[in-house]
């Protein structure tokens, strides 16, 4: 994750425009906080979670701060009421789940009406042997 940090930045760089200090915001797969430190400081409140209780304790190990909290969460079963949150966030991660459409659901469900969604994918560069092994 350290060696993608300008990647991380990019993001951030992207989103924070849209983020103010009455939002509350819920992210979804977020790893170890690469986007939550820094973009949490500019809403009202931030959870972040992930599937992995590993990746929590990762998190957690970077520090907690008052407008900034991690728990373990399932995508596709979340415990959040209806129309809880202005923005979700799940960043390279819909492409990997065994089911996203039924986070799609569930993301729909706690976002509140004309709330934010970014689900950016971070694409990589494509080389000659990246291309060879799509081809395989």
């Amino acid at each position: 994750m350290k060696k993608d940090k300008g990647v991380y930045d990019k993001v951030c760089e992207y989103i924070r425009p849209h983020l103010n200090k009455d939002m509350e915001v819920l992210e979804l797969a977020c790893g170890s906080g690469q986007l939550s430190f820094n973009l949490s400081k500019h809403t009202k409140s931030w959870i972040g979670t992930d599937f992995f209780e590993q990746m929590i304790q990762e998190a957690k190990k970077r520090g907690e701060y008052e407008k900034l909290t991690f728990e373990t969460a399932d995508a596709v079963a979340l415990s959040y009421s209806y129309e809880k949150f202005d923005c979700v966030l799940i960043a390279n991660a819909l492409h990997i789940m065994p089911k996203p459409d039924e986070a799609m659901k569930e993301i729909y469900r706690v976002l509140k009406p004309n709330g934010t969604l970014f689900a950016p994918t971070f694409l990589w560069k494509e080389g000659k042997q990246r291309k060879m092994i799509k081809s395989l």
